[in-house]
């Protein structure tokens, strides 16, 4: 042990005589835990937020009954089961809106409810009674309170004029749930002796067979694993991930890089250790404590940034969750144990990966070998082409999972491929590139220019690998995020055909203010719509009522149609389908899709498909008139208006006036728009502020690898002072070279990126959501973003040039008595 600890003090010295070294090799850690630790953070939050509505008092973690072709039934087909000894608890499940706010309302049976229905928040034994007796209670969560900017104890007022019960705080509830008594329930949503479903607790013996007692009035669902908001989600959350990882593996070059020059410049160190008597398992374990120690202090260092940047990000995380998937987000974080653990250990592991190959050839490389500086970089030219050869297996697996890959992961196993690839590629690229400099050069500074940046090419290439990966991914996602954001401004054009809309509190309030319209003479045309939520298949579709007006004929986004398809759309047995549902029940146009309804099967033809953006559900549009004859049920509170431009604002405020409608309840068209985008912007600025860290850590790691390799550049610029050159010049031609390469990494860089664009839009976006957008390359976007990375790159090569150029002569002279 003692003979362990000299040697930690010993290696420990090294650190002492080179603190730039020791900061690079802490930076390094601390960007890749900091960065993953932090897309991990969000995504925990998420998933509890999941698991939590998923258990509210039941949901999909449990099993349960319902109706086949119905949202609710009756009441007293729980009486049944119960009696015949089967432990079934109702619930009603429906929303209600208050203050304008639609949220969803839960009403229950506590007596009955199942023990073992998950980790659904419950009720003590001394609060039952205050729940059930009058008037009741409605549980909330925190945020729910605070959204409805209600005091707890207050009884707030609903949509319909009816009040719900004292609201109390339930610390465990999701947010936008308000849980009532089933009774209360039933009331508010006027479905007297209605149920939506009955959870199944576990039975004490054999019930009867639930036919023999329901028929097929029912039908049982098991738990779920996964939720659906959990598999709609997922792709959000694994882009995440994914560039979490990048930016992992960018700061781990960092590490490389660092750990790299300091076993280097260690050589002598660890002859030394070994002609003292110290064993290479020795020296070999003792390097890696060292390391071990120093990424465990990173990694803590690492994880409370990781704290800081989750804690900036979340809330534009919970607002693009909550407007692409309507999940609810709490905005405080909140992290678990494993959580810090996980960090640590990722840290170290990252550690230990990036110092792998300087252990293993310290551990290989003979005694004498280590008297010899540089010994290792004396077979770079056979590792370039080792490196290219293994990159070409890596784009050869991405050639085999585009074609034969199926799934979204392998979606981003083609993208992970094809850049872990081109990074590999990138140094024997370089080089051709800096060898025909080299060959065209004329006279001899020119010559040594191109030939000392080949020599120097070892020393940068990871540093550069993480610059073309960092860029790559900007230009591939700022790429497809503004082809989406055109595309989807002019698909919003088509959807919002109407010039003001309006959403009524229930039936009788809609049919009263189409009465109103129907008498002013500055409305051209009244547009109902209606929506209906079926099951096909086993995946939630959305069927959405078109009126039949000319304006939806014009600007309705069809992709594909068949002849005279607005004309066999009216009828009633043909239907628009959307590009992601047409996708997942791989249906075209000419098929037939079976519609379940309360009436029987509704066979429709599909007759187009159309651009339905940003829905994680399938939709199917159809003749709303059609829609109300096969589904009687459905709210009729949808209503769009034509009116000339200058009388939207005083249509809007009589509206308002005359119904007591606030700005959720009529909007015109501009404000409509003008709330999506703002939606759709959010939802990327994670995204935006990611490829920023990326960037910035790709930046780091250009800075470190210059800084590292200042000292080593002395023994080939020294020569060139002696004979003439002045410091200054020989900063400037430094800062050149240095340019030069990050140029054309940039400009190989962008290629790459719009491939990765491609990917984007044509692999990944096409598995995790089922639409697929048009491609297009933006010029100037490109220039900007090359012209960005040159800017970090030159930041990065300042530090040391300014050094250089102020550089003592004495610390050139001094390289003629070194033994090198």
């Amino acid at each position: 042990m003692k003979r362990a600890l000299w040697v930690l003090a010993v290696l420990l010295s090294h650190w002492r005589r080179h603190k730039m070294q020791f900061a690079t090799l802490l930076i390094g850690l601390i960007a890749a835990t900091a960065l993953w630790s932090g897309v991990q953070a969000i995504n925990q939050q998420a998933r509890n937020a999941y698991d939590r509505a998923a258990a509210t008092f039941g949901g999909v973690r449990t099993a349960m009954l319902v109706a086949p072709n119905a949202a609710t039934f009756p009441q007293e087909l729980f009486v049944k089961l119960r009696r015949a000894g089967w432990p079934v608890s109702p619930v009603l499940e429906g929303r209600v809106q208050i203050n304008g706010r639609s949220v969803r309302l839960l009403g229950i049976e506590p007596v009955t409810l199942p023990v073992d229905v998950g980790n659904a928040p419950r009720l003590g034994a001394s609060d039952l009674s205050s729940f059930v007796a009058p008037p009741g209670q409605t549980l909330v969560a925190q945020e729910t309170l605070s959204d409805l900017q209600a005091q707890e104890g207050a009884a707030p007022a609903i949509s319909s004029g009816a009040k719900l019960p004292p609201l109390r705080v339930l610390p465990q509830l999701v947010p936008d749930v308000l849980v009532v008594d089933i009774g209360v329930a039933q009331r508010l949503l006027n479905k007297p002796d209605q149920v939506s479903r009955l959870l199944i607790g576990k039975p004490k013996g054999t019930p009867a067979p639930l036919q023999s007692i329901v028929g097929d009035q029912l039908q049982r669902v098991e738990p779920d694993a996964e939720t659906e908001l959990e598999r709609l989600t997922d792709s959000f959350h694994l882009n995440l991930t994914a560039f979490g990882l990048l930016s992992f593996f960018v700061g781990l070059f960092i590490v490389n890089s660092a750990v790299g020059l300091a076993f280097e410049q260690r050589l002598p160190m660890l002859r030394t250790l070994r002609a003292c008597g110290a064993s290479a398992r020795l020296v070999n374990t003792v390097l890696v404590v060292e390391l071990v120690v120093l990424a465990l202090v990173a990694g803590l260092i690492g994880l409370v940034c990781g704290y800081f940047i989750a804690a900036a990000l979340l809330p534009d995380v919970a607002a693009s969750l909550r407007g692409l998937y309507g999940a609810q987000i709490p905005g405080q974080l909140t992290l678990r144990s494993e959580w810090w653990l996980a960090g640590i250990g990722i840290s170290i592991a990252g550690a230990l990966v990036a110092a792998a190959t300087s252990l293993i050839k310290a551990v290989r490389m003979p005694v004498l070998a280590t008297a010899q500086p540089r010994a290792w970089q004396q077979r770079h030219r056979r590792w370039l082409i080792l490196q290219s050869l293994a990159a070409c297996v890596v784009f050869a697996v991405a050639l085999l999972l585009l074609h034969y890959g199926q799934s979204l992961i392998a979606g981003f196993g083609v993208l992970a491929a094809l850049m872990f690839g081109a990074a590999l590629i990138l140094p024997a690229f370089l080089e051709i590139i800096l060898l025909i400099g080299q060959r065209w050069a004329k006279g001899p500074l020119a010559l040594w220019f191109w030939a000392d940046s080949r020599q120097q090419l070892s020393g940068l290439s990871l540093a550069l690998m993480a610059l073309l990966l960092a860029l790559a991914v900007n230009v591939g996602v700022s790429t497809m995020v503004e082809t989406f954001s055109r595309t989807f401004i002019g698909w919003l054009n088509g959807r919002l055909a109407a010039d003001v809309y309006i959403s009524a509190a229930d039936n009788a309030q809609g049919v009263a203010i189409r009465n109103w319209l129907r008498d002013r003479g500055d409305v051209q045309a009244i547009l109902s719509g209606g929506r209906a939520e079926v099951q096909i298949e086993g995946q939630p579709v959305e069927l959405l009522g078109l009126p039949d007006h000319p304006l939806y004929r014009e600007r309705w986004p069809l992709l594909e149609a068949a002849p005279h398809a607005w004309t066999r759309l009216v009828p009633g047995n043909a239907a628009f389908i959307s590009e992601q549902l047409s996708r997942r029940l791989h249906l075209r146009v000419g098929d037939v899709v079976e519609v379940p309804a309360p009436g029987g099967t509704w066979d429709l033809d599909i007759v187009g498909i159309y651009a339905d953006y940003g829905n994680p559900k399938g939709q199917l549009a159809v003749n709303v008139a059609a829609l109300i004859r096969r589904f009687p049920q459905t709210p009729q509170t949808r209503i769009g208006l034509i009116v000339a431009k200058q009388n939207i604002p005083g249509l809007i405020a009589s509206l308002q006036k005359q119904f007591a409608l606030d700005d959720r309840s009529v909007a015109d068209q501009a404000t409509v728009k003008a709330e999506s985008i703002r939606i759709f912007n959010r939802t990327f600025a994670v995204t935006s502020a990611l490829n920023a860290f990326t960037l910035g850590v790709a930046g780091i790691a250009l800075l470190t690898s210059l800084l590292t390799l200042a000292n080593s550049r002395l023994p080939q610029l020294a020569p060139l002072w002696a004979i003439g050159l002045t410091r200054p010049r020989l900063a400037a031609i430094e800062l050149t070279k240095t340019l030069s390469v990050a140029l054309f990494t940039s400009l190989l860089a962008v290629p790459l990126g719009l491939l990765v664009a491609w990917c984007l839009i044509a692999i990944v976006n096409v598995k995790a959501f089922g639409w697929r957008l048009p491609f297009h390359v933006f010029p100037l976007q490109l220039l900007e973003l090359v012209a960005v990375a040159l800017l970090a790159s030159l930041i990065a090569a300042l530090l040391p040039m300014l050094r250089l150029a102020r550089m003592q002569p004495a610390s050139l002279v001094k390289v003629f008595a070194n033994e090198r």
